[in-house]
């Protein structure tokens, strides 16, 4: 009887073991769905912060695209000559921001030139959609330097010094020009962002490297 009695403990024990570890995989389970559920929704969240975040640039890009440059000069491109020439060229403006060129563009892959560059390949370099930074004399060193590291991560845009400017700091592109008064006038990031291979380019997406003055 002793012998009966102990059987049946042991089976309703192992039984009773039993539904406590299928309790233990039922909670398991769900606590790891429920995780699983919150990574989800935090990668959607994510993804749609990152989505609405890029949005958000793009809509800005546009509309710095569309807003007029304060004080910027302005030309029509049209009447610009576009002729490859091989003499040197006496332009209206300085920077010059079109008119017939040198048939070798210079190389404007973000590239900052220490020395004074032509005029006839710079301007070719225009033709393509690249933003030339110039400056002068009277250009704070922080100024140049911040330009320049602009610049160097800047695809289709170049730099070089121009004594003979009036403006310290100038950004030209192909028919516009502004004068700035330092790096950090929100107006250079507004110029670039609506000039680099912008509408007024004559020529977008010709080559700004293979050209003069490979760094």
């Amino acid at each position: 009887m002793a012998s009966k009695t102990q059987s049946a403990e042991r089976k309703a024990r192992i039984e009773e073991m039993r539904r406590a570890e299928r309790a233990r995989e039922r909670r398991s389970r769900i606590i790891t769905i429920s995780a699983s559920a919150l990574v989800v929704a935090a990668l959607i969240g994510s993804g749609v912060y990152l989505l609405n975040k890029e949005s958000d640039k793009k809509e800005a890009r546009e509309a710095a695209a569309k807003a007029p440059v304060k004080d910027e000069k302005s030309w029509d491109a049209k009447k610009l000559g576009r002729n490859h020439v091989t003499e040197t060229v006496s332009y209206p403006m300085t920077p010059p921001v079109g008119g017939d060129h040198n048939q070798v563009w210079m190389n404007c892959d973000g590239d900052v030139y220490k020395e004074e560059i032509p005029k006839v390949n710079a301007v070719h370099s225009l033709e393509h959609g690249a933003v030339w930074v110039t400056y002068n004399d009277k250009a704070d060193d922080a100024d140049v330097k911040a330009l320049g590291e602009k610049v160097g991560k800047t695809t289709y845009s170049l730099m070089s010094p121009l004594k003979e400017q009036k403006g310290a700091l100038m950004l030209s592109a192909w028919g516009k020009q502004i004068t700035v008064d330092s790096a950090t006038d929100p107006r250079v990031d507004q110029f670039f962002t609506k000039y680099v291979q912008g509408s007024q380019t004559p020529e977008p997406g010709a080559a700004c490297t293979g050209g003069m003055g490979t760094q």
